[in-house]
């Protein structure tokens, strides 16, 4: 096992393992019998572009079954950060890079140093080809003199998803991945073994990690003389080099369900929060700030460029760049925030290539399909007037205030704005997206609906309102909000000094130690009635803390039950030294467990401390929500770039920033940009739209200016993929097959969906698809788009294509559509000029 990146940067990794692997091959040369399993499709395109003869030698290696291949991935990535789709993608490219080099898949999933495990992963793993899945890092506890540890119970078992799949686990006994193959060593493999009722073998994964040589000749001897006692002694267990045992495809093996949580390093989803804010951006597109593209929008804008070309334009999918971006963001995913600041160097400049790389993508599908835009934060249109258009990158209706200079507002053709902010300098528009519409249009406000607003007594009294929700600073604290608030919440500086790991590890006692910082400066910078906003301000030690608070009139989604956000925009110059910073509310809510997104799905958390099982989870990993309900009310947390959460009681938290000092010295220095959301709801989080509010939250509108003399040419209006019936069944990705032909006139053409359930009931929808996509075949995939079940095509009255599909609590499911090798001219359309003046008839 060789870390991709931690006390070196990723140049040095090429270097050790080249050094690494030309020690393995030489070493099957000397004793045959030796096998060694390599994972990380990365470091295998590494030493075949820069030692393409040691590559050669591996290629026969593997052929001849003494260096195996294990993982499936493109990395070792972190377990619990990277979304459901990047997690798909790094067993597409690792299998697909696997296959092409070496003409196999792997069949064993391998994570032994990941800092816990999601619970989406059996069907992941399963779905991409593999039957087997080692881990280790969860026997990396603390210390183990702590009697108050808790142990894993098994060793080996059935691992058991969300969604109910499962896959065969094994974590070796010996409780190491870089074992020195002595006879205590196996005899720990039988002695601390779990499971001997069920499986009686233990793997042994010996061998010098990171650099360190892997599997060394004194090892190699050592298995020699341990096999020849054994054959004559049972004193010693027999040892077999480079085989497996039948499982019993897992029958008489126990079962655990749910995620491999690790009670260790919870403070790496907190530390290097530019890295985590890197990786979001680039798989959730948020543009005029991260705009990778690399996952759902840019692939979706591309695959509609290509299918819907206006004659006289060429558009080819840009296949090559979406795999290198998607590449260094995969990459990156090695890096859980543990590492010296020299990696993090490297892992923002990929990020930055991304970055450019896809905005240009970005504008040259938007040239195809909006025809003459730009974007706002490039070069305006000269001096003619144009047309404001506001791109909706999700599945899901919206409604969004949206803040602009003034500057665009005189040069547009918006009427006059319904509010400018206090200081003039900008002005705020409602737009709205119905369901399945990618163009979000400008509002007219109904004469009933209520303001957004903000009170104060001029000193240390401030309160936004709206019809349905109200938020009262007081004295420098967040003293109510809405009928849901028990105490006073706001910012909460603990002191973080762990007891080994610094960047990795938080400890409990931290939670005894709260320093609640108080707002000061307050000041109105939005009255409504679309946006009420104050801005504040803390100071602490060397650090400045710049918040604005914003309520809108209008929530987000068109869901009734549905609240507006309460949104933080954080500017943060931070300038401590193992200080831990947070955001808490207490709230009228009982519950004994909170409820945190993870990858295609949720997982639920106890919220108490009745066993050292639950008192260890102080600190979790969350995606884009938290929430915390009970029957008939709830309040979540939406972020866009933080992971760390819990939920002590009727407590909420969101972690920030923290200022480890190791490995990194100057980890989080500086300046920091970060959003999170406040979002009550009506009902359970069951009952609630958190989940497609979060996605909003996390897909900013893209806002391109179309000039008036193009405004006549049409626009894509609805998307040719929608779904109907069952709301929790989400679309969460489209782009182009893997095994296309991506030339401008290519013979193979297929577009692959990829859907989830995102409750975890049953749920059963139609996918719709435009008749205007020339579908003549479809099926189900696995995650390598191979294809499992052909399904029936239908014809609606519109002569939509028609697809029916059943899903399973937090089933993923991948379609790929077949489609006739011509070009379709037609679009789903309207005329820009149709939409653009508020007050017209919509």
């Amino acid at each position: 096992m060789q870390d991709t990146a931690w006390l070196w940067p990723y140049h040095v990794t090429q270097q050790k393992t080249a050094r690494l692997w030309s020690t393995q091959v030489d070493l099957m040369e000397r004793y045959p019998e030796h096998r060694f399993a390599c994972s990380q499709a990365q470091h295998f395109k590494w030493l075949e572009e820069q030692y393409p003869p040691l590559f050669k030698r591996i290629q026969e290696k593997v052929a001849s079954g003494q260096f195996h291949l294990i993982s499936g991935a493109w990395v070792e990535n972190d377990g619990n950060m990277p979304s459901g789709e990047a997690l798909v993608r790094q067993f597409v490219y690792g299998q697909r890079y696997f296959k092409s080099r070496f003409g196999q898949r792997c069949e064993t999933a391998w994570l032994p140093d990941s800092f816990g495990l999601t619970a989406a992963y059996p069907q992941l793993i399963r779905d991409a080809g593999m039957k087997y899945f080692f881990t280790q890092k969860l026997s990396c506890l603390p210390t183990n003199r702590d009697a108050r540890r808790n142990v894993f119970p098994h060793s080996t078992f059935n691992w058991v998803g969300i969604d109910g799949t499962q896959v065969i686990c094994h974590m070796t006994p010996v409780e190491t991945y870089t074992a020195q193959a002595t006879v205590g060593d196996m005899n720990k493999g039988i002695t601390n073994h779990k499971n001997l009722e069920s499986n009686d073998t233990a793997l042994l994964v010996f061998g010098n990690g990171d650099g360190g040589g892997g599997a060394l000749p004194k090892m190699l001897e050592n298995l020699h003389r341990i096999r020849a006692v054994a054959n004559t002694h049972r004193e010693l267990l027999p040892v077999s080099m480079g085989s497996t045992r039948e499982s019993k495809e897992g029958s008489t093996l126990p079962v655990w369900r749910g995620e491999l949580y690790l009670e260790f390093h919870r403070g790496t989803y907190t530390s290097h929060g530019s890295i985590k804010k890197g990786n979001r951006k680039s798989e959730i597109s948020l543009p005029f700030i991260f705009p990778s593209q690399a996952e759902v929008f840019h692939q979706c804008l591309a695959t509609l460029a290509t299918l819907f070309q206006p004659k006289g334009r060429s558009y080819v999918y840009p296949k090559a760049t979406i795999d290198d971006c998607w590449e260094k963001v995969l990459l990156n995913q090695f890096l859980p925030g543990s590492a010296i600041g020299m990696v993090y160097d490297d892992a923002e400049q990929l990020y930055s290539e991304v970055r450019k790389d896809c905005q240009a993508l970005l504008e040259e599908a938007f040239g195809v399909l909006l025809s003459g835009s730009v974007s706002l934060l490039g070069d305006m249109p000269s001096s003619q007037p144009f047309n404001l258009v506001a791109v909706n990158t999700t599945p899901f209706p919206r409604r969004d205030v949206i803040k602009i200079p003034v500057s665009v507002v005189s040069q547009s053709l918006i009427p006059q704005p319904v509010q400018m902010s206090a200081d003039g300098k900008h002005a705020y528009v409602l737009l709205q997206a119905q369901e399945n519409e990618m163009i979000a249009r400008l509002t007219v406000l109904s004469a009933d609906y209520t303001p957004a607003s903000v009170y104060t007594n001029g000193s240390d009294h401030f309160v936004l309102r709206n019809q349905n929700m109200q938020l009262t600073i007081s004295q420098g604290r967040i003293t109510s909000l809405y009928d849901v608030q028990l105490g006073t919440g706001g910012l909460v500086i603990f002191e973080d000094r762990p007891n080994y790991w610094d960047a990795w590890d938080i400890e409990i006692h931290h939670l005894e130690t709260p320093t609640r910082l108080e707002f000061s400066g307050v000041h109105v910078i939005a009255e409504g009635p679309l946006r009420a906003s104050v801005q504040t301000q803390v100071k602490y030690g060397k650090s400045t803390i710049d918040v604005t608070i914003s309520l809108d009139a209008f929530n987000a989604t068109t869901k009734d039950n549905s609240r507006p956000l309460f949104v933080f925009d954080a500017e943060v110059d931070w300038h401590e030294r193992h200080k831990f910073l947070k955001f808490e509310l207490p709230l009228a809510i009982n519950n004994t467990v909170a409820t945190y997104e993870s990858q295609f799905g949720w997982v639920q958390r106890p919220t108490h401390k009745n066993t050292t099982i639950d008192a260890a989870k102080f600190g979790v990993c969350g995606h884009k929500y938290a929430d915390l309900s009970e029957y008939g009310y709830g309040v979540a947390f939406l972020s866009e770039s933080k992971y760390g959460f819990a939920c002590e009681g009727n407590i909420l938290r969101i972690s920030l920033l923290r200022a480890a000092t190791a490995p990194d010295a100057e980890q989080d220095q500086g300046k920091h940009e970060f959003s999170w959301g406040v979002m009550p709801h009506v009902g359970s989080f069951l009952e609630s739209d958190v989940p497609m509010a979060a996605y909003i939250f996390n897909s900013p509108l893209h806002l391109r200016a179309v000039p008036q003399a193009t405004a006549a040419s049409p626009l894509v209006l609805k998307l040719p993929f929608w779904l109907e019936g069952s709301s929790n069944v989400f679309l969460e990705t489209i782009k182009r097959g893997e095994d296309d032909d991506f030339g401008v006139n290519g013979t193979t053409k297929t577009v692959v969906l990829r859907l989830y359930e995102a409750f975890g009931g049953h749920g059963r929808v139609e996918l719709r698809v435009a008749r205007d996509v020339p579908v003549v075949n479809a099926y189900t995939t696995n995650l390598l788009e191979d294809h499992k079940s052909e399904l029936a095509l239908a014809q609606g009255a519109n002569r939509d294509f028609i697809l029916k599909l059943d899903f399973r609590g937090f089933e993923v499911k991948t379609v790929k559509l077949v489609l006739a090798g011509g070009k379709s001219d037609s679009l789903t359309a309207v005329k820009c000029d149709s939409w653009v003046t508020v007050g017209e008839d919509q």
